[in-house]
């Protein structure tokens, strides 16, 4: 079963810390897929993880560049797993129907969009219902991430 971690953005944009959480998936050896809401979220995306750090990049690719296979992050406004990634990534209120071809799904949603929190809310209820492993995660002060919730629930 997929494990979902929900991360709630209180005090970081996405911008800030989509870069941090990747780095993560590649230090582990895992692939990642990010899924932005449009082709121009995905274009602003793109330009940002070649960057978001003066002294290095995150490999990556989209569309645009093709060659999805050979990309360790692969970012697309589609429901897709084109680059056998271990990890999704879900931004903008962005949602996926195939969670279950990852071993990890990790939804980054904006306290800044009262839209987006209830609708990750929902989607909270609907996965747990579904049998995933859940853990929702907040920003602690330092801007580090704290789990402040765990549920698993067969349906």
């Amino acid at each position: 079963m997929t494990e979902i971690r929900f991360y709630h953005l209180q005090r970081t944009s996405l911008e800030r810390a989509l870069p941090v959480l990747l780095e993560k998936t590649l230090e582990r050896g895992w692939r990642a897929v990010v899924v932005a809401r449009s082709a121009e979220r995905v274009e602003s995306l793109n330009g940002l993880l070649w960057t978001y750090r003066s002294d290095g990049f995150l490999p990556h690719g989209s569309k645009e560049d093709g060659n999805a296979a050979l990309q360790p992050v692969w970012l697309t406004d589609s429901d897709e797993n084109p680059n056998s990634a271990n990890v999704l990534f879900l931004t903008d209120g962005a949602v996926s129907e195939n969670v279950e071809m990852f071993d990890l799904c990790c939804e980054l949603f904006d306290d800044n969009d009262v839209e987006t929190v209830s609708a990750a809310r929902g989607r909270w209820s609907a996965h747990l219902k579904t049998g995933h492993h859940l853990t929702y995660w907040q920003q602690n002060q330092s801007g580090g991430w704290e789990k402040k919730a765990e549920a698993n629930e067969t349906a």
